[in-house]
């Protein structure tokens, strides 16, 4: 059974991933009506890899036998400029879900929650990988520039992007 504290950090953290789902799709979205429709691909799967997460901690709280509680989603931006901006805030907002993870992972520990803790050593090594990703397509852009061209072929680049 999961102590109190870990069962509504859990289900606040579904609905952070469940947001970042969100997020992600709002920004394929603003993309999609920029014309750049690799990066589009790109977040969508980012956002379809955000879900996975939530329904991972979805189960994963089913499976220690108690409720999971869904909570209100925020309405994300709708405008989130050229893609260097865009990216600086997906590395932003992707050290922000670490510092969550870091924070589930502490409590986890202080209340001697050991399944908890090796279920959030997966979502630790995934938000190394993730800020990696955004890190390298960020220094890409910026080691190109951001020329008409140089975007063309970033934006082809990241439309090869696979689901997982």
């Amino acid at each position: 059974m999961l102590q109190k504290s870990v069962h509504e950090a859990l289900n606040a953290q579904i609905r952070h991933e469940v947001y970042s789902s969100y997020l992600y799709l709002a920004m394929s979205a603003h993309c999609e009506s920029k014309n750049y429709s690799g990066i589009a691909k790109w977040l969508k799967v980012q956002s379809q890899e955000e879900y996975g997460h939530a329904m991972k901690l979805f189960h994963y709280v089913q499976e220690r036998g108690a409720a999971v509680v869904l909570q209100a989603i925020d309405q994300p931006p709708v405008n989130f400029g050229e893609p260097l901006e865009l990216f600086k805030k997906v590395l932003k907002h992707e050290q922000k879900v670490t510092g969550l993870i870091t924070g589930l992972y502490e409590l986890a520990t202080k209340e001697m929650d050991y399944p908890t803790q090796f279920m959030l050593q997966w979502f630790v090594t995934e938000q190394v990988e993730e800020e990696k990703n955004v890190t390298d397509i960020i220094d890409q852009i910026v080691r190109v520039g951001d020329t008409p061209v140089s975007l063309m072929m970033l934006d082809r680049q990241l439309g090869v992007r696979a689901s997982k």
